[in-house]
């Protein structure tokens, strides 16, 4: 049995961890099992760097104590990747986040890819993320819909026409040969839009899901696993005592 939690960070909307727990429940291999949960604090999405902030110390606490209960993999569920990196360190899990899985994956399915975001105002720092893994030599543009994270789903028909025709410019114009969907919150829409562009379109959740899900499978057979050389050498838990650490930010 693999065991995978999925952390959506802050407070999202009530349904929004429901929603995700049946669409990786209908995704997920028959030996996996699943879990969905929140931060249960903060902001309902992360469109501003204040808020990535905020919400960082908690993921970090809840993939810990995750890995106490026996989860061997995690996902954080937002596609700026917020505390991936900084969890592979503090922990053993296989963890994941959607801008990186989905990027590696749309380099394997195409030379170009382009991602389709909600507002101007995310291009930036995800640029410093396709940066950071090396990717800018395969990013053919960004497009932007003009939708905060919190409408994405208001009116989907119309969020579908705006992010079809986003990406269908990417393609005919920007050269893209694969579509990302730049936030976790366009979930779903690939399967349409796949057919209509007749180009792979990547859903962040899912690469990043049945990533989290592959790796853990791959962990498990050969132990390959995050190097914990350099990098992701973990704090020393000495440390972590001596500082109090537990007390001032509630680790158990």
């Amino acid at each position: 049995m693999t065991r995978i939690l999925w952390v959506n960070p802050g407070e999202p909307p009530a349904n929004l961890n429901e929603e995700f727990r049946q669409l990786l429940t209908r995704e997920k291999e028959a030996s996996t099992e699943v879990d969905v949960v929140s931060t249960g604090r903060g902001p309902r999405d992360l469109e501003y760097r204040y808020y990535e902030a905020l919400v960082i110390p908690d993921t970090l606490h809840r993939l810990r104590q995750a890995e106490k209960e026996g989860y061997e993999g995690a996902v954080i569920g937002c596609f700026y990747d917020p505390g991936v990196e900084e969890a592979r360190e503090l922990t053993n899990l296989i963890v994941i986040g959607p801008g990186e899985a989905s990027m590696r994956l749309a380099s394997v399915l195409g030379h170009t890819f382009s991602v389709i975001v909600g507002r101007e105002k995310w291009i930036p720092q995800m640029r410093e993320n396709v940066a950071r893994h090396g990717m800018e030599g395969r990013l053919a543009s960004f497009r932007a819909v003009d939708l905060p994270v919190c409408e994405m789903r208001t009116d989907e028909p119309e969020t579908a026409r705006r992010i079809e025709r986003a990406a269908r410019a990417a393609v005919e114009e920007d050269g893209a040969e694969v579509i990302i969907l730049g936030c976790t919150m366009e979930y779903g829409f690939y399967q349409d839009l796949q057919q209509r562009l007749h180009v792979p379109v990547v859903d962040p959740v899912l690469a990043a899901f049945k990533t989290a899900e592959w790796l853990v499978g791959l962990k498990n057979r050969y132990g390959w696993s995050h190097s914990k050389v350099r990098a992701y050498e973990p704090p020393p838990e000495g440390q972590i005592r001596a500082w109090d650490l537990a007390r001032q930010y509630g680790i158990d």
